[in-house]
């Protein structure tokens, strides 16, 4: 099985959603946006990665099957809540774990 920072790595999404998503990042707030994303309480990064890589990946189907149920803006919340768990895990790994 990937590690979750090889999946992360392994997303391959248009540039101009990578470009917000990055800019809303830099304001993600844990409690705030991850309960909405998720509509649970947050659990561990970890396991809150795993899921939102599940809705993102389903997120990005939708937008390449053109289907009209598609929200670009529920697509940008998922992705924004993967790059700041993304940052918080990196920040609570030991220095020489990665």
């Amino acid at each position: 099985m990937q590690d979750i920072f090889t999946m992360l790595g392994t997303l391959r999404r248009p540039r101009i959603l990578l470009r917000a998503a990055r800019l809303g990042a830099k304001d993600y707030n844990r409690e705030r946006h991850l309960r909405r994303v998720l509509a649970a309480e947050p659990p561990r990064s970890a396991a809150a990665i795993l899921r939102l890589l599940e809705l993102e990946r389903s997120h990005d189907e939708q937008r390449r099957a053109d289907d009209a149920g598609y929200s670009l803006s529920r697509h940008l919340d998922v992705l924004i809540a993967l790059m700041g768990e993304a940052r918080l895990l990196t920040a609570t790994q030991e220095p020489g774990l990665s």
